[in-house]
């Protein structure tokens, strides 16, 4: 399993999205602060879900945050979120 597989894994049983893509980014920041050898470090997270609905920018942000908790101590040096309830 891939690291953006886990955190796929991750996100859809903590916040049941109905939309989810998770970008790899890393290639982009070879060199960059907190690169590693074979990437994995940098992502971009697109996630839509009900449970964001009425949540501001900041509270949508720290749920996802606390969903890959393990994850960023294990390996996610950077992770750019785009969180909307349905229809936003």
């Amino acid at each position: 399993m891939t690291f953006a597989e886990r955190i796929e894994s991750r996100l859809r049983a903590a916040l049941a999205p109905s939309e989810l893509r998770v970008e790899d980014e890393s290639a982009r920041h070879a060199g960059h602060a907190g690169s590693r050898p074979g990437g994995e470090t940098h992502f971009r997270i697109h996630i839509v879900a009900e449970v964001f609905r009425g949540k501001s920018r900041v509270a949508r942000h720290r749920m996802v945050n606390d969903a890959l908790r393990a994850e960023f101590a294990e390996r996610i040096h950077a992770l750019a979120i785009h969180a909307a309830a349905p229809g936003e």
